[in-house]
């Protein structure tokens, strides 16, 4: 695998994924892929199209109007779980408030963020379903969530349209990152599925202990994620709390 310097705004553009889930119109995939090459981007991750063979549907190919090479090299893939692995910062694209979730911020910070984030590997921009956006399990999945703050009275963006929206903002960020961020060194952030595996393990280990009724689990783990979407969880900080869950379950099974 060619390595990538993470630490310049070169590095960026190539260590973010563009991830649509479930993308409904052939087009507006299309159009996805022409706002990314746009903006210098190239990785772009469709979660189960509803077009199986989208890549190659004509309407596809006319709306990337010339990034025909971003379209063709899209991986396409079943399930956000396996479009996220290896990520390390991850932003869900949503229209509306969530009562739960990770932490909301405007694109202009989620940029920000995402220069910081993409210096511990590969980050991530994760946009729903046209018609239905992103699920509270896909959005709950995300370290934090991305809302344009349009028009109230007219906030309906067009999907390729909020692509070219975030693209924008991770390039004017990548653009400005400062030289000195090169020189700092920093743990390892945990990646998307070993932060997964942390909380199936930690939710295992409550049901042992009786704090969480797996019959009646109202919105504990929910608020769980939330606390911990707050931070940027290390690859450390990951396995002391596996370790604290595993040392729980072995407690629980001793005579």
């Amino acid at each position: 695998m060619e390595h990538t310097d993470l630490h310049t705004p070169a590095g960026g553009f190539t260590s973010t994924r563009f991830i649509l889930v479930e993308p409904s119109h052939p087009g507006n995939v299309g159009a996805a892929a022409r706002a990314l090459k746009t903006m210098g981007f190239a990785r772009l991750v469709l979660v189960a199209p509803r077009v199986a063979d989208v890549k190659n549907e004509p309407e596809a190919i006319a709306m990337a109007s010339g990034a025909d090479d971003v379209l063709a090299s899209a991986h396409v893939v079943d399930t956000l779980a396996d479009a996220l692995v290896g990520v390390r910062w991850s932003a869900a694209l949503t229209a509306r408030m969530r009562e739960y979730g990770p932490p909301q911020m405007p694109p202009r910070a989620v940029g920000e963020r995402a220069r910081e984030s993409v210096r511990h590997g590969d980050i991530a921009l994760v946009f729903g379903n046209e018609r239905t956006g992103l699920s509270n399990a896909d959005v709950e999945r995300c370290s934090a969530l991305a809302h344009i703050p349009a028009n109230p009275a007219y906030s309906s963006l067009n999907l390729a349209q909020a692509v070219q929206v975030l693209a924008y903002e991770l390039r004017l960020a990548f653009q400005e990152a400062a030289p000195e961020l090169s020189l700092v060194e920093t743990a390892a952030h945990a990646s998307s599925d070993e932060i997964e595996g942390m909380y199936a393990h930690f939710e295992e280990a409550l049901v042992a202990l009786g704090f969480l009724d797996p019959a009646h689990p109202k919105k504990l783990m929910s608020r769980v994620r939330r606390l911990f979407a707050r931070t940027a969880l290390e690859r450390e900080e990951v396995n002391i709390l596996r370790g604290i869950a595993k040392h729980i379950l072995l407690r629980d099974k001793r005579p």
